[in-house]
């Protein structure tokens, strides 16, 4: 089901029109004269602080030639939850309802650029105070602190055991499979080795760059060959991949190397494609590549830096020097990736415009760059993609006899990188049951494949060869006679703008008789990391050609500008650096580079890298281009130290092949990977990234690997009967849901079901863990754990006692029968960790016994328990896991051990550690759901024993456990919390139980308000029923007419449930009600507080049987005031019971009813767990059992002075079973869990609400009480007693005919069942066959939360009033939202919490 008809994102309010976004004042009443939509202005350092909120800047006008004029807010983002301003004049709805989400030509113009104080600006600032910076992105108003970047990938743990098509890497290639294949509804899983990093997060510090530097292969000069080195952060973002010849840099994270290029947009040319390395089908049709550009094109929107922004000195001093080379014709600008708008962008993501601080290659963290991350990875994410970051893929397996791939790999997370020697022994998997999309990059592909063909996968002998640097060279004009400024700046000066980092090119690949002979020349720009770096480096670099024929002036001039750098830094302006241009080349080479595996490492080496007259011919123009302009031609340090170039760009590896055979290629002119060196292939095995094309472009190559994925993605799209969605994102909230889920298949053969339903539920539990912890901003900490030792495959060891473990360690020891796991553990919450009785944490790794069939199984989601009440052994605590795993066979078995430390380690710290280190093992048979209750510490022994043994942790591995122990939380100050808690915990024998239950109750008080939302209504009549009692009907007139034409008004009838009234649909407590939502919806709202509601007369022994008369006498006013035209209804709880009833029994005419919304039950109520258990429970009724004490009366309300009875139930009332989330101190909250059962989840109550909880709810009278529990137990709605008749019979349930019914229940209540709606949907489903029905469970609501939460306005309303407007106004008709300060608080962020 697309999640978007479940739940309304924040931020899908979020204008994408021409409108603009406001001038907003600062903190210090001055105006930001050229603020951003959401960015973020820099501290008086510098540094930008990303948790500070901005708004952006109107490019009105009007509005900005008056910064003294009122603003005009507009929403500030769609990322943030809150992060809206207040509106005065909020844009138009059809703005807001627009699916091109694509900003409008001319809309948000304004460029994102700051000056710097200590540069002498040309004109004063706007404003006095004003100190215009370079924004850092951010995504929320920093109220959020336990997420202030979006994460659209999962943590490992949440990993499912198969996927239809797994996804390696997420630069263009990976992004292209991962987003087209989840738009065609099949389940996408997306590996990738980096991390996940949002604009904000990139380095741009020296130390924090280096901190992200991951460096691998051979170091030695060209003429040697060299020693293998690895070291620095193997998941960092930039990898320094060193070869023999040449040496690559590539980049990891989310995103890929699109993170950290520079972003040039440029097609292949045509007589490149038409070589004959290329496949026929490509080289005979050159123009077939250009539709897969323009998709490529849409998704990424490229542009030229545009010409009305301020001119770039390095841009400029390119077109000089192209004109004094008399190459001027060949001097242009190029299309960017870069934003120069701000906006969502063709995916629905928020952008922001380039701030021109250069800083592409290390992270643009402004928010203007169209990565993979902010497109297509961000698009298969709203379409249902599931993304694991640190996951470094090792190799894939074609399973045999069986469907699909498995794909293993090395999870990094979790310190796991600190066992060496199990970090890529122990591999974690995946099963890929369809297709698996390699587009990890040319050098990482061709090393899995590489591996994958050592490891059995027969393919093409030619994988790693044909490998190219795509003629990259790199070079700098040094100390020219022009300014550069060509090094990048955080916080660029608007007055010294440094641009993107390639914004215009010499392009010189036409014209040329030997298209080998083409090349583009580019300026380019240093990253901040690398600034003071670069003075050294060009001073000292040997084999420099200095300018000839200079005067002594110009020489003192260069002289001085050269120490001017020195001295004053880098971005002194009139010094040598900033006069220094940064050559960038690309060209045709020789494609001669290999990759092998050496040790199983990889290793470049490049064979002629270049065609030495070409090179020597490029290094002439650049001698040129750099003499012309009065500068040093300096080249690269790898070019004059190691005698070698550097490629930012390599390609091959996986050729395609250029005759259908495995002979010249290693995959087919679609990506395919042969199977060997016919013309066979793998089906779904597909390249998709820079390894297939097979020669040098001599351009920036990610628009055609882009391309070519997209024409790949598709072939096999179309060979499957795929169809990929063309349907428009809306603006995505990053961090809220996304709004489409893949299409899972319901296994044919049972036991595959079970297995399905147990990982959905085990996914499930493990979200909701995960998500709480979220939610209350939680601190964790976690560690990675390896233990060896010997276990026994033997089912006659059933015995759990220390002596079978003992013999069976013994027995498999002698026989060799080794065993190991890899796990890691994690608690996402401290506190929850140390208070809770179990102390778990989750497992997530791998176990390997050769012994038993199936090995290496992988763990998921299993439990760890630390130091649990071992209530077998008096002062005894126990270290327990417990995991079902996976075999690479398919077979789940089940693993638990035990550390048992007992009262004989005291004072003998030897023993403490052989306890704490022995593992008690058993490997049992799986029994379906024997894990789905954690709580059960003896359900491992249902399944019959497979193995028994011991393990042990080696000292050298406990050493580095000890190094992976890591605190999570939002802050150090969290995080030292987290570990002091943790670690203060672990040296306890023994736990306190929480005392918060024994804490002093709350009672209700005068003096506690928070009625932020007075909602009265705007008429309130009595109405008198056939047996002459009176009730009230309150009534609302609609405060928006649709279309202004009062015929479009509709009555909506809406009857609440028994103990409350009027006040749960009109709520004083939440900003937004249900009367607030459906008035403004077009509606005359009328709300009934019948006879069993909050009222003085409802302890005069009325039921809801007798309730029916009262709803009849309010349908009878409405139709005489209003006329006789059916009336839709939404009834809740008891109060629906009782309108069932009218209309079973016929006391209601059915014919007076349009349509029907069912909240929580209908006509079967059917009690929940607990509540069934408080009717079965003893021999005595509950009702006449509380007769017999206090009265006929139950009042959910209560006081110190009430009498002792009741003071003394409210202390019982403590004890009251309750989840460990939904425990309180409230005692009319106890009393209402008591009587009703827990009628909310205490996260979806504010505190005004949950405070004054009985101010609305009233109680209950025994008889009705009676009737309740009779019904809820047999399932039926019936009469008054002492008859008890049903009234489902198959005469009264014919009444309902053509009545369309929606029923809907919160997944969490703890009131009734969800088997009662469900009952009532197939008994209405099969009584009427053509009815219209529907039913639809709420996630994280419970009951009447669905109406007095804080955010039912998103969650629950929305697709309440999408049913009534179907039934009531028809299926063409839309909503449009009106303009009024509801609007205005959704934009402001103000109803979010």
């Amino acid at each position: 089901m697309d999640k978007s008809s479940t739940r309304n994102p924040a931020g899908s309010l979020q204008a994408n029109g021409p409108l603009s976004p406001p001038l907003t004042p600062s903190l210090n009443g001055n105006t930001n004269p050229i603020g951003i939509l959401n960015g973020t202005a820099g501290n008086p350092n510098g540094t930008g602080n990303p948790f500070h909120n901005a708004r952006p800047a109107s490019p009105d006008s009007s509005v900005s030639s008056c910064p003294d004029a009122s603003p005009t807010p507009r929403p500030a983002s769609s990322f943030t939850a809150s992060s809206y301003t207040t509106s005065q004049t909020a844009p138009s709805t059809s703005d807001l309802n627009r699916k091109d989400s694509r900003p409008l030509p001319g809309s948000y113009p304004i460029p994102e650029i700051r000056h710097d104080h200590d540069d002498q600006p040309r004109s004063p600032p706007t404003k006095p105070g004003s100190s215009p910076r370079s924004k850092v992105r951010t995504y929320t108003d920093g109220r959020q602190e336990a997420q202030p970047f979006p994460r659209l990938s999962m943590p490992v743990e949440l990993l499912r055991s198969a996927y239809d098509v797994v996804v390696i890497g997420s630069g263009y290639g990976g992004g292209v499979a991962a987003s087209r294949m989840a738009r065609t509804g099949q389940s996408v899983c997306l590996l990738e080795r980096g991390r996940e990093k949002w604009p904000g997060e990139y380095p741009a510090a020296t130390v924090d760059a280096f901190k992200e530097l991951h460096y691998s292969g051979a170091l030695a000069p060209s003429w040697l060959k060299g020693k293998l080195v690895e070291g620095g952060d193997p998941t960092g973002l930039f990898h320094l991949v060193l070869g023999r010849g040449q040496s690559a840099v590539v980049g990891n994270g989310l995103g890929g190397t699109s993170l950290i290029n520079a972003n040039v947009f440029m097609e292949a040319d045509k007589e490149t494609l038409a070589m004959k390395a290329w496949p026929p089908e490509i080289r005979d049709n050159v123009d077939g590549l250009d539709k897969y550009y323009e998709k490529v094109a849409e998704v990424l929107e490229p542009e030229e830096y545009p010409a009305e922004w301020p001119e770039l000195p390095k841009a400029k001093l390119l077109q000089k020097q192209a004109e004094l080379m008399n190459l001027g014709g060949k001097f242009k600008r190029v299309r960017q990736t870069t934003r120069f708008t701000n906006g969502p962008n063709s995916c629905g993501v928020e952008m922001s415009p380039s701030s021109l601080s250069g800083q592409d290659t290390t992270g643009v963290n402004d928010g203007s760059k169209n990565t993979t991350l902010v497109t297509y990875i961000a698009d298969a994410w709203n379409w249902g993609a599931e993304m694991f970051c640190e996951c470094e893929v090792r190799y894939i397996e074609k399973i045999k006899n069986d469907e699909g791939y498995r794909v293993y790999f090395a999870w990094h997370g979790r310190n796991r990188g600190l066992f060496k020697a199990n970090l890529h022994g122990d591999l974690m998997w995946v099963h890929a049951k369809k297709a698996v999309f390699l587009g990890a990059g040319a050098i990482a592909s061709t090393e899995i494949l590489l591996r994958s063909r050592a490891m059995g996968l027969h393919m093409s002998d030619t994988v790693g060869q044909n490998m190219s640097g795509n003629g990259d060279m790199l070079a700098f004009g040094y100390n020219t006679n022009e300014p550069a400024n060509a090094i990048g700046r955080e916080t660029p000066s608007p007055y010294r703008p440094i641009g993107p980092t390639i914004t215009s090119v010499i392009d010189f690949r036409e014209g040329h008789d030997n298209p080998l002979d083409g090349f583009v020349l580019e300026e380019g720009a240093i990253p901040q990391a690398l600034s003071h770096f670069l003075q050294a480096m060009l001073d000292f670099m040997p084999n420099k050609k200095e300018p000839k024929d200079e005067s002594v002036v110009e020489r003192a001039q260069a002289a001085l500008a050269r120490y001017g750098s020195r001295f004053l830094g880098p971005y002194f302006k009139d010094g040598a650096v900033g006069r220094t241009q940064v050559y960038l080349v690309m060209t045709h080479d020789s494609n001669q580079a290999v990759l092998t595996l050496e040790d199983d490492k990889p290793v470049l080496e490049f064979l002629g890298v270049a065609r030495s007259h070409h090179v020597r011919k490029l290094n002439k123009l650049l001698e040129r281009a750099t003499e012309v302009v009065g500068g040093t031609l300096v080249q690269s340090p790898f070019y004059e130290l190691l005698g070698q170039q550097v490629t930012v760009h390599p390609i091959g590896g996986a050729c395609m092949s250029r005759d259908h055979t495995g002979n010249t290629g290693v995959t087919n002119h679609v990506g395919q990977v042969f199977t060997g060196e016919g013309s066979e292939t793998y089906d779904g095995l597909i390249v998709t990234d820079g390894s297939v094309i097979p020669t040098a472009l001599g351009a920036n190559p990610f628009a055609t690997i882009a391309a070519l994925a997209e024409r790949s993605v598709e072939a096999y799209a179309v060979s499957k009967g795929l169809a990929i969605s063309q349907e428009k994102n809306g603006i995505l909230n990053l961090l809220g849901e996304p709004q489409h889920v893949p299409r899972r298949h319901r296994p044919s053969e049972k036991p595959e079901q079970l297995k399905a339903m147990e990982e959905h539920k085990s996914i499930s539990m493990a979200s909701e863990v995960i998500r709480s912890a979220s939610e209350l901003s939680a601190s964790g900490f976690g560690f990675t754990e390896v233990m060896s030792g010997f276990i026994h495959h033997d089912r006659n060891l059933t015995e759990d006692n220390r002596e079978t473990y003992e013999l069976a360690h013994r027995t498999a020891k002698s026989l060799c029968e080794s065993a190991r796991f890899f796990l890691s553990v994690q608690a996402f919450d401290t506190k929850e960790l140390i208070k809770h009785s179990q102390h778990r944490g989750m497992l997530t790794g791998t176990f390997v016994c050769p012994t038993i069939p199936g090995s290496p199984f992988m763990v998921q989601r299993g439990e760890f328990n630390l130091f649990i009440l071992n209530n077998k052994a008096p002062g005894t605590r126990n270290l327990t896991y417990d995991f079902d795993m996976t075999g690479v066979n398919g077979r789940k078995l089940h693993f638990h051990g035990y550390k048992v430390v007992d009262s004989s380690v005291a004072l003998a710290p030897f023993q403490f550690w052989r306890a704490t280190s022995t593992l008690y093992v058993t490997v049992s048979e799986h029994v379906p759901g024997m894990c789905a209750d954690l709580d059960d510490e003896e359900a491992w022994r249902r399944g019959a024993v497979i193995a028994k043994g011991m393990m042990h942790i080696q000292p050298a591995d406990f050493l580095s456990q000890i190094n992976t122990m890591t605190p999570t939380g939002s802050n150090l100050v969290r995080k030292a919390l987290s570990a002091a808690g943790f670690l203060t915990y672990f040296t306890r024998k023994s736990l306190s139980l929480l005392l918060s239950p024994l804490a002093s109750l709350q009672y209700p008080t005068q003096t506690f308000s928070g009625f932020i939302n007075h909602t009265p209504p705007d008429q309130s009549v009595e109405v008198v029923a056939s047996d002459g009692v009176s009730s009230r009907l309150h009534i609302w007139e609609p405060t928006h007419v649709p279309g202004n034409d009062a015929k479009n008004v509709r009555n909506l009838f809406m009857i609440p449930g028994a103990s409350v009234d009027h006040q749960i649909f009109a709520l004083p407590t939440i900003p937004y009600n249900a009367v607030n939502y459906f008035t403004r919806a077009g509606y005359r709202v009328f709300v009934t507080v019948h006879r069993i509601s909050q009222t003085m007369i409802a302890g005069n022994l009325w039921t809801t049987y007798d309730a029916r008369l009262d709803l009849r006498a309010c349908l009878e006013h409405i139709r005489s005031v209003h006329g006789p035209a059916k009336i839709y209804t939404i009834a809740h709880c008891m109060g629906s019971v009782a309108f069932s009833s009218g209309l079973l029994d016929g006391t209601i005419p059915t014919s007076w009813i349009l349509g029907i919304t069912c909240s929580q039950v209908f006509m079967n109520p059917v009690w929940g767990p607990a509540n069934m258990a408080k009717v079965m429970a003893g021999p005595v009724p509950m009702d006449k059992l509380y007769s017999l004490f206090a009265g006929s009366w139950f009042s959910c309300s209560t006081s110190h002075r009430d009498t002792l009875v009741q003071q003394a139930l409210n202390q019982v009332l403590r004890l009251y079973p309750q989840a460990r989330k939904e425990m309180c101190n409230n005692a009319a909250c106890h009393r209402t869990s008591l009587v009703f059962g827990r009628c909310w989840n205490h996260a979806n109550l504010n505190e005004a609400t949950h405070r004054q909880i009985d101010r609305f709810f009233g109680g209950v009278n025994m008889r009705m009480l009676n009737l309740l529990m009779r019904m809820g137990y047999e399932g039926h709605a019936m009469s008054n007693p002492p008859l008890y008749e049903p009234l489902t019979t198959p005469d009264n349930v014919e009444r309902l005919r053509g009545i369309p019914v929606m029923l809907f229940v919160g997944r969490d209540n703890a009131v009734l069942s969800p088997e009662a709606t469900e009952r009532t949907y197939e008994t209405l489903c099969a009584a009427f066959e053509d009815g219209d029905y529907s039913r639809r469970v709420v996630p994280g609501y419970g009951h009447l939360d669905g109406w007095m939460g804080r955010n039912a306005w998103k969650d629950v309303y929305p697709f309440v009033r999408e049913e009534v407007d179907r039934v009531t106004r028809g299926e063409a008709y839309r909503f449009e939202e009106p303009e009024d300060r509801f609007k205005a608080m959704v934009h402001g962020g103000e109803l979010l919490y």
